[in-house]
């Protein structure tokens, strides 16, 4: 509730001002006519309606000035100092001086607040000093009654502290957390390129052995030199084709233990879920077609990724279950275990989604991961069928 006051009272900071000043402003008001009726006490100077309300104005008025709290309680306090030296009876209007202490204890330091609430003890010893029957009891109930609304002060200034700690530390970590997810994408493109990098060397690698083989071949077969030949356009637009998926990929400066083998494809998924630690079961549904190196490595990346969660963060005896289904258009990855799901304890310093959603993506495909209903999780991984040239 209070978090909610604030935030309105920052928002409407005028509407606010008026809420802090108006009730002592329209009391002053309403008790113009019966202070004007009063007796004067032995002593003091009682004002015309006039004064009183001009004395008034002098009081409550520089309450508005909410961004200097301790202009605004010097005023106020010399003010009432005045009204003490010219032997004026105590106002309404008075109340300002504790309106403007608190607010010196919400929004200054403790320094300054101490020596508001000492201004303040002074004056409420000063008050008395014209009274006839002024006693000790009588300055402790006063003092009381300061003291309290300057120990409220600071009780709203130490919150009001502690919730902006709490914003700005919540806004770091935000800040961290997307600077993380920014340099766990930028890795894993990097990753990729590398990857698509050898895909591609190796298609032309293969043209460039094709290509001296049709020149072999074309004086003697002219048959298999045209079989060279087209093998070498067919392997040239895939690898074109692996090009174009490159483009906006940025590459960083590789290690010195690059690997160079052979990228795994569809053809290595068996040997992937037989050698996972996790007890894994593969189908494949649908009529098979021939995808590009690339398309292949995403989907055995998005498998090895997904076992690797299922042994992390699956419990023991944890099962999984990959499916593989060609729908003619569409490729569909599922990974599926029978694990904790939602009761697992979150990860920390893992970016395997975000690996998974740059490889998808590339392809113009979409990827999620859930927990699934009765227990366990879910991968699912939907990819275009990209044709190998």
């Amino acid at each position: 509730m209070f978090g909610r006051v604030r935030a309105w009272s920052t928002r409407h900071a005028k509407w606010a001002g008026v809420l802090r000043v108006g009730p002592l402003g329209a009391l002053c008001a309403l008790l113009a006519v019966p202070y004007a009726a009063m007796t004067p006490p032995s002593g003091d100077v009682h004002l015309h309606v006039a004064a009183y309300l001009g004395l008034a104005a002098a009081l409550i008025v520089p309450l508005w000035w909410r961004d200097r709290p301790l202009v605004s309680f010097a005023v106020v306090s010399l003010v009432s100092f005045g009204q003490w030296l010219a032997e004026v009876d105590l106002q309404p209007a008075n109340l300002a001086v504790l309106v403007a202490l608190w607010a010196v204890a919400y929004q200054c330091t403790f320094r300054w607040a101490l020596a508001a609430c000492l201004v303040a003890e002074l004056g409420v010893f000063l008050a008395l000093l014209n009274w006839e029957i002024a006693t000790f009891g009588m300055f402790f109930s006063g003092s009381i009654f300061v003291v309290t609304i300057w120990l409220t002060g600071l009780y709203a200034n130490t919150r009001r502290r502690y919730l902006e700690g709490l914003e700005e530390r919540a806004e770091r970590a935000e800040r961290e957390r997307d600077q993380q997810a920014r340099m766990a994408a930028a890795a894993e493109r990097a990753r990729i390129a590398r990857e698509l990098h050898d895909v591609v060397a190796h298609n032309v690698s293969v043209m460039v052995v094709q290509a001296d083989g049709a020149g072999y071949a074309m004086d003697s077969d002219m048959e298999q030199a045209r079989l060279a030949v087209r093998n070498i356009s067919r392997t040239g637009r895939a690898a074109l084709a692996e090009m174009r998926r490159m483009v906006g990929v940025l590459r960083e400066n590789e290690d010195e233990g690059t690997d160079y083998t052979p990228q795994p494809g569809l053809g290595q998924l068996e040997d992937l879920v037989r050698g996972s630690a996790v007890p894994a079961s593969l189908r494949v549904g649908g009529a098979p077609a021939e995808l590009p190196e690339g398309q292949q490595l995403t989907v055995y990346r998005i498998v090895q990724e997904a076992l690797t969660n299922a042994l992390k963060h699956g419990g023991p005896g944890v099962e999984a279950a990959v499916e593989i289904d060609y729908l003619g258009s569409e490729l569909v990855v599922r990974v599926t275990d029978n694990g904790r799901g939602a009761a697992a304890p979150p990860g920390s310093g893992g970016h395997g989604l975000i690996g998974m959603r740059e490889r998808v993506g590339m392809y113009g495909g979409a990827v999620s991961a859930a927990p699934r209903q009765g227990g366990g999780f879910e991968v699912l991984a939907r990819l275009p069928m990209a044709k190998a040239a």
